[in-house]
């Protein structure tokens, strides 16, 4: 049951609000509604709380506050979602309040947003292949059903358009209930209306759900975004038996959003101004992909990051790094190749990619082909330096041979149309192509009988 109602608030600071004298019944998280002279509500939740004292985030902003007329009622629950199997296919803001026009959603049931992350003796180790359509991600970097697999950009980069190609063409192999819930934080209004006409143009919004919080919306509501889209992906997972790929776009949004109001709190900060909890609070949102043992559904995670200045040390990076099960990495100099996507193989991995893969999954070859094609352009870098400094013309053939394989690799292999869906044992046939360029000495990672099945001579 809704608190009483309390007239006048003792402090504004910032997006916070003091209210002096609460009952003991409020509790941290609870949401509430503040009424500002003239009669509009704004939502707030509770941050911190004492005897004496209570710290409210105003998700709207405090502008216009006038502390002594300002009423604030508790509403005796946390921030909630609506979900039902009608929200297939919708468009929500960061607050999962309806945005695109056809009004709220009915029936369903309201749910917390504030989920937990899954209960490890819960989990079912991943090992099934999802498809991209990207050859770099699904032959060298793949991604597997339940794994959380980050992509760290940089400003500039293609980021958003490679999230659009991904949830328009990603599917699991073998299942039809397949799910894509697409969070944007923080995001430009130009790029909302790309997200939106790309969606809906490649005949996929039927199994999309979109939450947008926009560049102009208030800071706070980038905090609840990404919790409300999981709590979307785990409604669809766990109780409509779909397996969800959940793409958010960008987590650097959002962890700004946390240092600010950590700032306007007074918290302490910790490296490069962001606050201590911010391991715990990434790994909270993350960790709440898996395969849960017994159930249908599952969720996996493609969060989405830029970089601030290409830092791959940086904190928001580095921890997400220390979270999640390998990274996806952009590079700004095959960007500047025309090369889309600019993945850069190399410093790319995925940590489960060796348990969905193979037979039974991809391809008998495709293990192989990985690591081959791994070795070999490392190869070239070594190549390419190697030419900077004494010229092409006094490498001996097989360094031209390798640097001919670097160039077919990059303009070939990794490059692809913006609306290109290749299936894996295409991409997997086009690395055999690509490979036959080398001499056959130097195809160490690939047994004599692939190679004489896929190479011919």
């Amino acid at each position: 049951m809704p608190q009483a109602e309390y007239i006048g608030i003792s402090q504004v600071n910032g997006p916070f609000i003091l209210v002096e004298n609460v009952g003991s019944d409020a509790f941290y998280g609870e949401l509430v509604d503040v009424r500002v002279p003239g009669g509009n509500i704004r939502k707030g939740r509770i941050v911190s709380l004492s005897e004496k004292a209570t710290l409210i985030q105003v998700f709207a902003g405090t502008d216009n506050l006038i502390p002594d007329e300002t009423r604030v009622r508790f509403l005796g629950k946390t921030l909630e979602v609506q979900l039902s199997p009608t929200i297939m296919g919708r468009t929500f803001n960061g607050l999962g309040e309806p945005m695109d026009g056809c009004g709220p959603v009915f029936g369903g049931k309201r749910v917390d947003s504030n989920g937990m992350p899954l209960n490890p003796m819960a989990r079912q180790y991943p090992k099934d292949f999802i498809h991209t359509g990207i050859s770099a991600i699904d032959t060298l970097t793949t991604l597997i059903r339940g794994q959380k697999l980050p992509i760290f950009s940089g400003n500039g980069l293609p980021h958003n358009q490679l999230a659009v190609q991904i949830a328009t063409q990603a599917r699991l192999m073998g299942a039809e209930n397949f799910a894509v819930v697409f969070a944007g934080i923080g995001i430009k209004h130009d790029d909302a209306a790309f997200l939106i006409r790309e969606l809906s143009e490649k005949g996929r919004t039927n199994n999309v759900v979109t939450f947008l919080n926009l560049a102009d919306d208030p800071v706070i509501e980038r905090i609840a975004t990404p919790r409300m889209a999981l709590t979307a992906a785990e409604y669809m997972a766990y109780e409509l038996g779909l397996h969800v790929l959940v793409i958010i776009t960008d987590m650097t949004s959002y962890c700004e959003a946390i240092r600010e109001l950590g700032v306007a709190a007074g918290e302490v900060p910790s490296r490069k101004g962001y606050p201590a909890y911010l391991y715990s609070d990434l790994a909270s949102l993350y960790e709440r992909a898996g395969v849960v043992r017994g159930l249908n559904g599952s969720v996996t995670q493609l969060p989405i990051l830029t970089m601030p200045n290409d830092d791959i040390t940086h904190p928001i990076p580095d921890l997400t790094g220390f979270i999640t099960e390998g990274q996806i990495v952009l590079s700004r100099d095959l960007d500047g190749k025309g090369i889309y996507p600019p993945i850069d193989v190399l410093t790319s991995l995925s940590r489960l990619m060796k348990d969905g893969i193979g037979k039974g999954f991809t391809r008998e070859d495709h293990p192989g082909v990985a690591s081959q094609l791994f070795a070999s352009y490392s190869k070239v870098q070594d190549v390419r330096s190697l030419a900077g400094v004494v010229g092409e013309d006094e490498l001996s053939k097989a360094d031209k041979q390798s640097l001919t394989f670097g160039d077919m690799f990059e303009n070939k292999f990794l490059k692809q149309a913006k609306d290109e869906d290749r299936e894996i044992g295409y991409s997997l046939d086009m690395a055999w192509d690509i490979l036959s360029t080398l001499p056959r000495g130097g195809l160490t990672r690939v047994s004599l009988d692939e190679i004489k099945a896929h190479i011919k001579e």
